[in-house]
């Protein structure tokens, strides 16, 4: 039943029917030709977002969407040219630094793409930046959207995993910063190569102007981070809290944002969060399935059979998340992989924290290789550019992401963890 049900699976996704409805129809027709009531179904997808913890996706995806949308980001990048600017190739590493301010305020990567891209990609082109090269690193900054916190996957994994969502939140920055200081080292190196021109000059007026400017942004991580870890609210409220920080910035502060604005950004917000529900639904009802069928539990023999070193079972599960990515967008991929992965790793004495970031971050790098790869379609509609053009150029991002990814797996430092 098992090969039927993922037999079932591949001939939808190929035929182009939808990750969610492919989910559930392939779940559906095992389990009716095994004689399982259809209850089970209705039961199991209720079940699967009946989770207080999932309030904060909804939350957390408007309040990045409002954020996106107004000046916020255009002042992030305005500090961030100040900080760093001034430098050869300077603007590379502001598209970095951008994209990990905008992280710890969106939990999206394609959000995080959006607002830095559509921001400095007119100011990259005209400074003599290779388009397909400064397009792809953007795209590449965005991953850092879903692994510094506050962060949807995270949320995701931590309900399906039954892990304490503001730990996950803590163990991320570290993984973040190296993924943000391993691709503007990348970044740098390109300059020196192509001889990108200096930015900005360093000022420190500059800078403090810059930052008062920015602050109504900056302090939106404090808020929401600070409240949680100071156990203020819980990370649903801290999502809510957020969504009204948001509205106050955009209406009252900087002003650009009108109520029709607000009105289309909740519509579009809605849309993606019923997507994102709809998977979580029905890959609830699949996780049921295979744990049902003790599927998690033959994985896990089966690796094991083919080594019982750790090193090696873990490279193998990195290539399982990271081949995943590839073809199954974000929040699938994670729900489909964590009910099968995370009893393997255990056995091996992985932390469930430990392998959240790992999977986290291994995803985040689907975002970035083709065909499902919505951090380059994001730049590329934004670019103007041929996806084609931006997939050769991202290959030295890739690279340096999937090195951060290693260190992760094998560093546990590098979260937090001693090992």
């Amino acid at each position: 039943m098992t090969a039927l049900l993922f037999v079932l699976f591949f001939v939808f996704m190929l035929i182009g029917v939808p990750v969610a409805l492919a989910i559930g129809a392939s779940t559906l027709l095992a389990l009716n030709a095994q004689g399982v009531p259809l209850m089970v179904v209705t039961q199991q997808m209720f079940q699967g977002i009946n989770s207080f913890a999932l309030v904060a996706v909804p939350m957390f995806i408007l309040a990045g969407d409002l954020m996106a949308q107004g000046k916020v980001s255009e002042k992030l990048v305005d500090f961030a040219d100040a900080l760093f600017g001034f430098l050869k190739g300077g603007l590379s590493i502001v598209s970095v630094l951008a994209g990990m301010f905008f992280a710890a305020i969106s939990g999206s990567g394609a959000a995080t793409t959006a607002a830095v891209g559509s921001t400095l990609v007119p100011e990259l082109r005209k400074k003599g930046y290779e388009p397909a090269s400064a397009a792809s690193l953007i795209a590449a900054s965005g991953t850092i959207g879903v692994v510094i916190p506050p962060s949807v996957p995270m949320i995701i994994y931590a309900v399906i995993a039954q892990q304490s969502v503001s730990q996950l939140f803590l163990s991320g920055f570290l993984p973040g910063l190296a993924m943000g200081v391993g691709l503007a080292t990348i970044a740098i190196v390109q300059a020196y190569r192509r001889n990108y021109p200096r930015g900005t000059a360093f000022s420190a007026a500059t800078i403090w102007r810059t930052l008062k400017s920015a602050s109504w942004g900056l302090a939106t991580p404090v808020i929401i981070l600070g409240g949680i870890f100071s156990g203020i609210f819980t990370p649903s409220e801290a999502a809510v809290v957020a969504v009204n920080y948001a509205l106050l910035v955009s209406l009252f502060v900087y002003r650009d944002l009108s109520l029709a604005d607000v009105y289309r950004i909740l519509i579009r917000s809605a849309i993606t969060t019923s997507v994102i529900m709809l998977v979580i639904a029905t890959s609830a009802v699949l996780s049921w399935t295979l744990s049902s069928w003790q599927v998690p539990g033959a994985i896990a023999e089966a690796v094991l059979s083919i080594s019982t070193d750790p090193y090696v079972i873990m490279l193998l599960v990195v290539a399982v998340i990271l081949l995943t990515g590839v073809f199954i967008e974000t929040a699938s991929a994670l729900i489909i992989l964590t009910p099968v992965l995370l009893p393997l790793v255990t056995q091996l004495g992985i932390d469930p924290i430990h392998f959240g970031l790992i999977i986290v971050v291994g995803l985040a790098i689907g975002m970035i290789t083709p065909p499902v790869a919505i951090n380059l379609y994001v730049a590329s509609s934004v670019t103007q550019l041929p996806l084609e053009r931006i997939t050769r150029a991202i290959l030295p991002y890739l690279l340096g992401l999937i090195t951060v990814l290693l260190l992760v797996v094998y560093v546990p430092i590098l979260i937090g963890l001693s090992g």
